[in-house]
């Protein structure tokens, strides 16, 4: 039985009133958790999901690999439910994963920093908004998270912002099909350079190097891949407490309606607790975020909780995927490295279209043998040189194409669908708008010239019409220093409480075209900065 399934008697009591209260264990959630926890402050966890036995991260392996044996990470359910209202379908529970760690436990883990320009984007091109911080403001917070998640990379990309010093580890070497892709993007002029990775090319953080399961997404059984239960496990060893199967139902406030007082949880028992706290970070992602504060209005509030701007769950933005792919003619070797060890950033800051974009070499194309195996219609000799036929001969490109804030796209709650406490579940409204269209129609034109330089005629293409999010959730709580036009401060805490912080992906105004999460745990830092200075003043 995993540790998701076991129901072993845990205490899920309050403790009493407690310095911190942190909704979410994920990155955000347990950087937060772990800095003050170190600096000496009394610090509880909440967590919606289970606790997950690293112990059996081989048995995970072997669900990911034999089809019908079900999700990892016990994914969706009555628990997961939601709703789809846009003009495009998202599909949420693809993504998504609620247990100590987040999604980290099933992330890709590329982190990349912004760019300058994407903290800027009213004042470059006026289109979106501007930050209400700078790239620089947020420079040291990035060396930190940095090192917080070790990541391995380069000083290679000649389009990436200035750094203070080199990453934590060397990057990881440039990949078989990297080394095919190469030529032909020399002759057409495009630079290739390393992908900052937060997995471990040598050992770091009491973790060993990444020993090449090529199965990072969604299991790395070694270890090697950063979750943030590395970093849950600091904070409780340096003295937070971890409440797990803990969803929180709703946060209270004080009859003044300036604080919140509490957070009302479940437990599996079918009992209902709620923890106290001098100071609430709310660490839930960019649906359950907007989705925790619009459940928890009240007759001062009624249109939820930090809600006065009417901008709670509004500006939903996700990262769009464009790629194409084919048969080359030589061994491809794809399928033997679970991630990315090339990318192309020379087209980010380009202003026509004016949305970010950054260019992908995948190592994963094509399909894998278990697949084509159960896939077959041939038996013997003849199915195992299909199988040789197939497997290591495709290259592919993928794109992540920025998506500008809207208005209309945005989490509201569905009262007709409740999950299994009976709370309405989130629905979203999703749409692509014709900027983002032409920055996945340009991605597309690229990775057609990479293609065919390289003589492979694309047998697959993603572009506009067929287009997919990348399951970065983001916006959803946009920060600002306008109250009218924000929910939280440039510090990450809400305009309308004055002891409650939101920190994740929620609080970015733009999300650019980069992987969010290590921004994500950069945000958290300098909130947890601004935390520990309250606490210290109070």
């Amino acid at each position: 039985m995993s540790s998701a399934e076991s129901d072993t008697p845990t205490d899920r009591t309050p403790s009493g009133r407690v310095d911190v209260c942190v909704i979410g264990s994920g990155p955000a959630g347990s950087l937060v958790a772990h800095r003050l926890a170190a600096a000496g402050y009394e610090v509880v966890v909440l967590e919606a999901g289970p606790r997950f036995d690293e112990s059996e991260r081989t048995e995970q392996l072997d669900a990911h690999l034999r089809p019908g044996e079900g999700n990892p990470w016990d994914v969706g359910g009555e628990r997961d439910a939601y709703t789809d209202a846009g003009e495009r379908g998202y599909p949420l529970n693809a993504a998504r994963v609620k247990g100590v760690g987040g999604s980290t436990l099933h992330w890709q883990g590329m982190v990349m920093r912004l760019h300058e320009r994407d903290f800027e984007m009213d004042s470059r091109y006026g289109v979106g908004t501007d930050w209400p911080l700078s790239y620089t403001d947020l420079q040291p917070y990035y060396a930190e998270a940095e090192s917080a998640l070790g990541v391995a990379g380069a000083d290679d990309n000649p389009y990436a912002p200035p750094r203070e010093e080199p990453h934590p580890m060397s990057a990881f070497p440039p990949s078989h099909s990297d080394s095919i892709f190469a030529e032909a993007c020399e002759s057409l002029g495009l630079d290739m350079h390393s992908v900052p990775n937060a997995r471990n090319s040598e050992a770091y953080d009491d973790a060993s190097a990444c020993v090449g399961y090529g199965t990072c997404r969604p299991v790395c059984p070694s270890g090697a891949k950063y979750t943030a239960e590395r970093t849950v496990a600091k904070a409780e060893a340096a003295g937070a407490r971890v409440i797990d199967r803990a969803p929180v139902q709703r946060l209270e406030h004080d009859s003044a309606g300036e604080t919140v007082e509490r957070a009302v949880y479940a437990t599996p028992d079918g009992e209902t607790h709620a923890q106290t706290a001098r100071r609430f970070v709310v660490a839930c992602g960019g649906v359950e975020t907007p989705r925790l504060l619009l459940l928890s209005r009240s007759e001062q509030y009624p249109d939820g909780l930090a809600n006065s701007s009417g901008l709670v769950g509004r500006y939903f933005m996700d990262h769009l995927f464009a790629g194409a792919g084919g048969t080359y003619d030589r061994p491809t070797e794809q399928n033997h490295v679970g991630f990315n060890t090339s990318e192309c950033h020379q087209f980010y800051d380009e202003a026509d279209p004016v949305v970010g974009m950054k260019l992908e070499f995948l190592n994963y194309a094509g399909p894998s043998p278990v697949l084509g195996a159960l896939n077959a219609d041939t038996w013997g000799d003849e199915l195992l040189g299909d199988l040789q036929g197939a497997y290591g001969t495709h290259v592919a490109m993928g794109a992540l194409v920025e998506q500008l804030p809207r208005s209309e796209n945005r989490i509201e709650l569905d009262p007709s669908t409740t999950d299994d406490h009976g709370n309405p579940v989130p629905e979203i409204h999703w749409s692509l708008d014709d900027r983002t269209r032409a920055g996945l129609r340009r991605a597309n034109e690229i990775q057609t010239a990479v293609l065919t330089e390289l003589g492979v005629s694309p047998e697959w293409t993603v572009g506009p019409e067929d287009t997919g999010p990348a399951y970065h959730h983001m916006g959803t709580t946009r920060m600002g220093t306008d109250p009218a036009s924000s929910v939280v401060r440039p510090d990450l805490r809400t305009h309308d409480l004055r002891n409650c912080w939101i920190v994740g992906s929620s609080p970015f105004p733009t999300g650019g075209a980069m992987n969010p999460t290590l921004t994500i745990a950069a945000l958290s830092l300098l909130a947890a900065d601004r935390l520990e200075e309250s606490l210290a003043q109070a």
